[in-house]
């Protein structure tokens, strides 16, 4: 697999949502901790179409897959 040139900044737009690196940190600040048991995908705050995207890159290891790790990582953290 060809290395990822995608950043959290792409992926939030990708997703529609406000892209700056600040508008990034106060999201994950606000959505972090996020239970181990539930997938990044299935988090409540997603829209349909936001987490079938962010399922359907996972799934296929697709050139998002390591950039939605990183996010998934941080949404995670304790």
């Amino acid at each position: 697999m060809e290395a990822s040139t995608h950043t959290l900044n792409n992926l939030f737009a990708q997703l529609g949502l406000p892209a700056s690196d600040e508008e990034i940190e106060n999201f994950i600040k606000t959505h972090s901790h996020l239970a181990g048991t539930i997938s990044l995908a299935d988090a409540p705050y997603w829209t349909p179409a936001q987490a079938a995207f962010l399922r359907e890159e996972i799934l296929k290891d697709a050139d998002w897959a390591e950039v939605i790790d990183q996010l998934n990582a941080r949404l995670h953290k304790k």
